[in-house]
């Protein structure tokens, strides 16, 4: 996108870093220039505000769910590794996250003597008959 007039930013390099500014992450002399560029163009500041919009909507529809305490202490840590330059495993966060709270999950049943669905029980072969004579 291009409004066809000349700014000093570019309109993509623009739209390229709207979300950092949108969220506050970028650098406070980048903000000045991208301010600059939103007075400019009319277009660019039309997209900034449907994505202000659209940010602050899903902040009111989704910004009440609770987020897993590790979720975010894993996502900051591949974007540390990001950031250093370092290999990012190949498992999104989400996925880990929900592998190892489905592992603390089966843990916990097991530990309070339950056992869980798809996994053998504790109970032995006497349990078993006492738990079918119980229902016939």
């Amino acid at each position: 996108m291009s409004c066809g007039e000349p700014h000093e930013k570019d309109c993509s390099e623009v739209l390229d870093h709207l979300y950092e500014y949108l969220d506050r992450e970028m650098p406070e002399g980048e903000c000045a220039d991208f301010q600059v560029h939103l007075d400019e163009c009319s277009p660019c500041l039309e997209k900034y505000g449907l994505e202000q919009a659209v940010k602050k909507l899903v902040k009111r529809c989704c910004g009440h769910d609770d987020v897993p305490s590790d979720l975010r202490s894993k996502v900051m840590g591949r974007i540390d590794l990001i950031r250093a330059g370092e290999t990012v495993p190949e498992v999104s966060v989400l996925e880990q996250a929900k592998k190892e709270q489905a592992q603390r999950e089966q843990a916990d049943a097991e530990a309070s003597g339950s056992g869980t669905a798809d996994g053998p029980s504790d109970a032995g072969p006497s349990d078993a008959r006492t738990k079918t004579a119980r229902t016939e």
